[in-house]
């Protein structure tokens, strides 16, 4: 009986304990809803009170990202080996790896192009343009580059028989990442099939509110 009551008080502390840290973390990442965190390891009671936690996993989906809500972002998911605790609001980890997935569509809107045109992936780091506007129909291809620390660009190379001029935006734009936690930095990004997939990582991150 005293077992299940200690089992039970562990299950409870740990439920408690993630509902706040995806408080913390929604903060941190400037999330427009809570994501989903599970504290491993088990039990759980001599990690809070350590206030280390070996390993804590992040899920989210279909969030906006940014103080403007300026990107959706359809898929994230992190890794936190080595969290400590510092005070109410603020948290250190050793080692922080995630990756987030942006749809075309999502790209599109984040880059303001014309309606007409619809992106879908050209390789590794190509984005194909499918156009249709008014009589004109063709297909153009971007280059999609990483252009700062923050900042991602996708630029026209080649538009086909189109007019760069009846492209508007969406012959050069840039989408600028949210700001990421002190010590995190993207390390790569790649076109897939189901749009711009985003990897970061970093080694003595901050997370704060």
């Amino acid at each position: 009986m005293i077992l299940l009551i200690l089992v039970a008080a562990d299950r409870a502390a740990n439920a408690y304990t993630e509902d706040q840290m995806a408080s913390q973390v929604q903060s941190s990442l400037a999330l427009s809803g809570k994501p989903q965190v599970t504290i491993q390891g088990f039990p759980f009671l001599t990690q809070l009170a350590a206030r280390d936690f070996r390993t804590v996993d992040i899920n989210a989906s279909n969030e906006t990202a940014g103080t403007g809500g300026q990107l959706e972002i359809a898929s994230l998911t992190a890794t936190l080996h080595g969290m400590h605790i510092h005070g109410l609001k603020s948290a250190t980890v050793d080692q922080f790896s995630a990756s987030a997935l942006v749809t075309f569509t999502a790209l599109g809107k984040a880059g303001g192009i014309p309606q007409g045109i619809t992106l879908s992936a050209d390789g590794s780091n190509r984005v194909k343009a499918n156009i249709s506007i008014g009589p004109l129909s063709d297909t153009a291809v971007a280059q999609v580059t990483q252009t700062g620390a923050n900042q991602i660009n996708i630029k026209i190379i080649d538009a086909g028989g189109i007019p760069l001029s009846l492209l508007g935006s969406a012959t050069n734009f840039n989408i600028n990442i949210p700001k990421l936690p002190a010590g995190v930095s993207i390390q790569s990004i790649s076109v897939t099939q189901q749009g711009l997939r985003i990897v970061a990582s970093g080694r003595n991150t901050t997370l704060s509110q």
